[in-house]
This record gives C-alpha cells, structure tokens and sequence, in this order.
C-alpha cells in the first residue's frame, strides 16, 4: 500500500463524534503495551502520528486516523491495565461494544497479541466476542523481532491453541522494528475494506519505531 496521506482526525468517546459518511474503518484492540501505536507507525510509515505513552493505560478514547481519504484506522483503549478504575473499564468496555455491534463502516478488527507470552485471559474474552458476533478479524502476533526465527512456529501455534483459533482465521507475524508482516496486513486490510492495494510500498524502513511503553 502507498501512503499518500495520513493525518489524525478526532478522538471520539461515542457515536455523536465518531467521522461522517460511509469510508470503511479497520478497528486495532489489544492490551496496554502490545504496540498498537507502534503498528499504526509503521503501517503509515510516519514516525509519531500515533504516539507511544510511558503511562499504559492513557488512551481512554477511539482515536481516529484518515488514510489517503479513503480509510480510517481505529484505535481502541488497551484492556488488561490493572491501574484503571473498574468504573473506568466498564465505560470503556460499553463505548467498545456499542462501536463494535453498531458501527456500519467497521471492516475489519485487528487484535493485538504479544507474541512473546501465551494471550491472557482478556485477550481470549476479546477473541471469543469477536467471534460470537462474526465480526471480521485478524489476529496480530507484535514484537516478532523480540523472539527468534527458529521460535515463531512454536510461539504462533500457543496462540492459535490458547484462542481457539480455526485455520481459516488469519493471523499475522507482525514486527514494528523490521516491518515484518507489513505488506501482508495491508494486502488484507486493502482486501476487507475494498479498496485497491497500490503498489509497491514504501520502503519498510523509512521510519523505525519502537514498541515501548505503548
């Protein structure tokens, strides 16, 4: 995919703020520190556009950003961080789910695992609601860089195993570091929003990122 233009639009707390009209949007959940911020980066290639937190936990809002006028990138509050109220991730959890069940321009949901540990116990809840609501998705396996080649067949199929996840649901190697998986995740985001996959890419180091403390 060549990135034309990128720019951050709104960060939305419901439906009343969320972008008119009908372009198609790719939602990323995950917990805190998966690296979503880091995979928008490097998906865009821009450096900051979507900034990394030393404070997990931080993003408390859908945070919306326009892709070559024609596709919005979603990004979700990170689950699983221990600090944030109960009140706080059940408002979160509400907002979610109401986007989610209702939001018709909603294509594609891009869930986030670190592939160095097995995936907890909210990443499992999130996979099978996903899954309960047939809402199309694509599981991300992040920070491949950080385990050795040799490893990620064993890595990825604790994944599959630890979501119960069938063959016929994708999932992606994915490195913000070396850009590991990110022409195949564009070829399926291209795919489920319909719009056509211009290419070749970028180069994938024109801008390296880092997946700390997101």
């Amino acid at each position: 995919m060549k990135i034309k233009t990128t720019e951050f639009v709104i960060s939305a707390v419901g439906p009343s703020q969320y972008p008119e009209g009908d372009l198609p949007e790719v939602a990323l959940a995950g917990r805190s520190n998966v690296g979503k911020s880091s995979l928008i980066n490097k998906m865009l290639l821009r450096r900051n556009l979507a900034r990394t937190s030393q404070q997990p936990g931080k993003t408390q809002t859908l945070n919306y950003y326009l892709i070559n006028e024609e596709l919005f990138f979603v990004d979700f509050p990170g689950y699983g961080y221990a600090r944030v109220s109960k009140s706080e991730r059940e408002a979160w959890g509400k907002m979610i789910e109401r986007y989610l069940r209702e939001r018709e321009p909603l294509k594609l949901v891009l869930q986030l695992v670190d592939v160095r540990h097995p995936p907890s116990a909210d990443d499992v809840r999130m996979y099978e609601w996903l899954s309960h609501y047939g809402i199309p998705m694509t599981v991300v396996a992040t920070k491949a860089d950080k385990v050795s080649r040799s490893q990620w067949p064993k890595h990825l199929k604790i994944i599959r195993q630890s979501l119960g996840m069938p063959g016929h649901v994708p999932l992606v190697l994915f490195s913000s570091e070396t850009g590991q998986g990110r022409d195949e995740l564009w070829s399926m985001i291209a795919q489920a929003a319909g719009i056509a996959p211009n290419s070749p890419s970028e180069p994938a180091n024109i801008a390296q990122e880092t997946e700390n403390n997101e």
